[in-house]
């Protein structure tokens, strides 16, 4: 793992890293993230009841798209070519939340590690915007990079806790 900051040149500058001379390899990126709501929304949103529709099979969507749309979103990241992004939401009412993980993968030159951490943010706050009329008290949280693999680098895990 390297030490310096790679978004930075020698003179403390902002600028997007050179990747022409790295590798094309196979390159996936795992990340999740929670949403935790009040049971009577987690209620309404499990039996398809919110008003604006199917809010779990527009927020898969939306966290596809996102994905798609990092290089835009995020000023240093390089658009890249995506070859799979899966959006898969874990559903649990004992503690009226809903997880999302999110994947991303391409053969290419740089990670998506950013691809999957947007992916399962937008994701979650789709999934807010669509239950804000009736619970504006959700928290959305512990979104985090779970894997990566792929690179120079290698495979990384994050570790249990």
């Amino acid at each position: 793992m390297t030490n310096h900051l790679t978004h930075f040149d020698d003179s403390g500058q902002a600028h997007m890293v050179d990747v022409s001379a790295k590798e094309q390899t196979h390159r996936r990126a795992v990340a999740n993230g929670r949403i935790t709501m009040q049971p009577d929304t987690f209620a309404k949103l499990s039996q398809g009841d919110a008003k604006k529709g199917d809010v779990l099979g527009v927020a898969r969507l939306a966290g596809i798209m996102a994905a798609k749309q990092t290089g835009a979103l995020i000023p240093l990241c390089h658009a890249i070519p995506l070859t799979r992004v899966t959006v898969e939401f874990v559903t649990d009412a004992t503690t009226s939340s809903v997880t999302c993980t999110a994947t991303s993968e391409t053969v290419g030159r740089t990670g998506v590690e950013m691809e999957a951490l947007t992916a399962a943010s937008i994701a979650l706050l789709t999934i807010y915007d669509m239950l804000k009329a009736i619970d504006r008290g959700m928290v959305i949280d512990g979104v985090k990079l779970l894997e990566k693999h792929g690179g120079k680098s290698g495979s990384w895990v994050a570790e249990t806790l």
